[in-house]
């Protein structure tokens, strides 16, 4: 190409060349986008909290501790409060007591601590044994009963005995120490008797090939070891000392109910009766429930109108029982894991 200007002709400029594309791939195909790397969150630089968050978490952390100490404070002085409740009557200088029997009786130590403080207690002119009772331990229930009775001889205070639905055994043992008996027409009452049991698993232990081993000295130390069967000669051991504890509770329950030895023997048979079979028997004072019982003791002892009922506080569980030694809810006692001894007992079954 010239210019009619320029005669000399001017060398063409070849294009430029094509923008190289950085890893252009060759495929046909457009890319594939790479998923992101699991990493990148993990390490990912994180917002920092503001100072308002960091005092929200102190503060509410403070505020959660001093709650429980609080809990804990009052809990325990919950615990050491007055160990009496009234429940009617309130302002009276005069009151009845109540005390509940339930259960199995496996320790007296509760039952007679409640008896002592309210027989010392002057503003308490009666107390109600408000009892629903199988029964339970010879020892246990014999020692309530020694209780009922130097309380009434030494404190000069009327102990009634109201049966709800059972006042059986033991637990009629322990009634028979009051002034009088109250039970319904179709309680159950009685039960004068002492049994005695144990489970043998020594057929178990040879089945499964394992062997008790005992050393002892004494002829009858290992008397009543459930592995292996009882002898003639521990069976008339373990009769003498059943025999011994029957005598024990006849007399007891002859004493207390103003009778004799002979009169109640005939009676204790171990079986029972309900409260109007046993009234004529003279087992009991007369037939009425709790209602009835709490308003003739009101008369006798002098307070007119609606009595003033007071009871034992309740037993503390969970924690405050836990730190007054009190409630065995949480930690079993070891020991109970221990007894596999044979047990004499004041029980109707």
């Amino acid at each position: 190409m010239t210019d009619e200007f320029n005669p000399t002709p001017t060398p063409q400029q070849p294009p430029p060349p094509p923008p190289v594309q950085p890893f252009a791939s060759a495929s046909p195909y457009p890319p594939t986008p790479y998923p992101p790397s699991p990493y990148a969150a993990m390490y990912a630089p994180r917002p920092r909290r503001s100072a308002g968050f960091w005092l929200a978490i102190i503060g509410g952390s403070l505020a959660c501790f001093g709650l429980f100490i609080w809990a804990i404070v009052w809990s325990t002085a919950h615990a050491f409060s007055a160990d009496t409740a009234s429940t009617s009557g309130f302002g009276a200088t005069e009151h009845i007591a109540v005390v509940d029997l339930d259960g199995v009786i496996m320790d007296a130590d509760k039952i007679d601590t409640q008896l002592r403080k309210f027989g010392d207690d002057s503003s308490v002119k009666a107390i109600i044994l408000h009892i629903n009772s199988p029964g339970g331990g010879a020892a246990a229930s014999q020692e309530v009963y020694h209780e009922v009775v130097r309380i009434r001889q030494e404190k000069h205070k009327k102990i009634i005995a109201s049966v709800e639905s059972v006042g059986a055994s033991g637990a009629y043992y322990i009634a028979s120490g009051c002034d009088k008996i109250y039970a319904n027409d179709a309680s159950v009452v009685g039960s004068i008797g002492v049994i005695m049991e144990w489970t043998n698993y020594g057929d178990l232990m040879r089945w499964a090939k394992l062997k008790s081993v005992v050393i002892h000295a004494g002829e009858l130390k290992d008397a009543g070891d459930p592995t292996h069967d009882m002898t003639p000669k521990e069976a008339a051991y373990f009769q003498s000392l059943v025999d011994n504890m029957y005598a024990q509770f006849v007399h007891d329950v002859a004493d207390g109910r103003h009778s004799t030895d002979d009169k109640i023997r005939p009676l204790a048979t171990g079986q029972v009766w309900t409260g109007q079979q046993s009234l004529p028997l003279g087992l009991i004072d007369k037939v009425g429930g709790f209602r009835v019982a709490l308003m003739d003791t009101a008369k006798e002892v002098g307070i007119s109108g609606e009595p003033s009922i007071v009871r034992p506080a309740s037993a503390k569980k969970g924690l405050a029982g836990l730190l007054n030694g009190e409630s065995d809810d949480l930690f079993p006692n070891p020991s109970k894991l221990l007894d596999h001894a044979p047990g004499f007992y004041f029980m109707w079954k």
